[in-house]
């Protein structure tokens, strides 16, 4: 069996879907018979399509002429749910990029419009090889009883990141929703990673404390955390910031009355005590999704598993509009498209949010002001 494989969006991670579909494309694994953008398609991502493969600007003009398999959504997050409707009415099976949707309302109607097809989202860390080995010490309680599990994340984004799209930086866009923020889009992985680790992901969370800050001058967050609490299982605190003084790589810490596991999933290394083990790169998810509907493998990251992650997504977007933080706290570094901002003393704040499990508002740095909101009851 050789699926049938079409990638909505041409542009940004759109373009790595397409990559990864011709190189299988080429193996002999699927065929990527086409793809759609309402914008004109590069010369590059053109010349990813093999030939006699579709490229239409119209999605439902794409799904007519090729009748394929498997969809691939990588457009922007707002688009996710129209264009997912319209490939699952159409037969596909699905891929969508994360977050899959912006509230719980959406992931009810997207699951409903799924049952009997396969759905998996692109939150990729999910296929790694870590996974197992970190569910395993868990179990075998190597590090004691788990007493919470943060995400952390500290980069630096210039503003020819929040150049590259119309909707990026902003929390909504003609009217929608979009939700765009630190959590959501640039270390929405850590924070979904820490939900699987957890044993949630696919539970909504009793409560969610949700803190949103910006040094830039746009309607999105930059600097952010989160609290999720959940019966019967530990905290999930996230926390991060694009306003870093240098690039870190972002980290899962699980906490255990006998020790730590620390999981840096973007470079597949996990260290347990002080036991370091690389473990392989994670499984590419559109292989994993081929190989579902071919020979019945697992899915590894199905639709089912984002609950608890969209739920988060749906507090922020309810939340109150980002604290812009005080002048007197936020340095500017370069001009032009390598322009970005520094909040001195961010990374370290976001360090001691995961080895507290603590807020920004609880560890009395200068910059937080009052942008704690209360815990919301689910």
């Amino acid at each position: 069996m050789r699926p049938h494989v079409v990638v909505f969006g041409t542009a940004g991670y759109a373009a790595h879907h397409l990559r990864r579909a011709r190189a299988r494309h080429d193996r002999g694994d699927l065929v990527l018979a086409g793809a759609c953008d309402i914008r004109e398609p590069s010369a590059a991502a053109r010349a990813l399509l093999p030939e006699g493969a579709v490229i239409t600007r119209d999605a439902a003009e794409l799904l007519a002429r090729t009748t394929p398999d498997i969809a691939v959504v990588a457009t922007p997050p707002h688009t996710h749910l129209p264009l997912a409707r319209l490939a699952l009415t159409a037969g596909c099976h699905l891929l969508v990029e994360k977050p899959p949707v912006l509230d719980l309302a959406a992931f009810g109607e997207l699951t409903a419009l799924a049952r009997g097809r396969a759905c998996q989202t692109g939150f990729q860390s999910f296929g790694s090889a870590a996974v197992p080995v970190v569910r395993a010490a868990i179990e075998t309680g190597e590090i004691g009883t788990v007493t919470g599990i943060a995400a952390a994340g500290a980069w630096i984004r210039r503003d020819r990141y929040f150049a590259r799209a119309e909707w990026a930086g902003r929390r909504r866009v003609g009217g929608q929703p979009v939700v765009d923020g630190a959590l959501t889009n640039p270390f929405a992985h850590a924070v979904a990673t820490a939900l699987l680790v957890n044993g949630t992901a696919d539970v909504p969370p009793e409560r969610i404390a949700v803190e949103l800050y910006r040094a830039r001058d746009i309607e999105s967050d930059d600097t952010a955390c989160a609290r999720l609490g959940f019966a019967g299982a530990p905290d999930v605190v996230a926390a991060a910031t694009l306003d870093a003084e240098a690039d870190h790589e972002p980290y899962v810490l699980v906490h255990g009355t006998k020790g730590q596991i620390r999981w840096h999933y973007k470079t597949d290394l996990v260290t347990i005590g002080d036991r370091r083990l690389p473990v392989a790169p994670p499984r590419d998810l559109l292989a994993n999704l081929v190989g579902h509907l071919r020979d019945g493998e697992p899915l590894l990251a199905p639709l089912a598993v984002t609950r608890a992650f969209t739920a988060l997504v749906e507090a922020v977007r309810d939340a109150p509009e980002p604290l812009p933080l005080p002048a007197e706290w936020v340095e500017t570094v370069d001009t032009g498209p390598d322009r970005h901002f520094v909040v001195p003393g961010v990374d370290r704040a976001v360090d001691t949010a995961a080895e507290r499990l603590a807020l920004f508002s609880e560890l009395a740095l200068p910059w937080t002001g009052a942008a704690a909101s209360p815990d919301r009851e689910r």
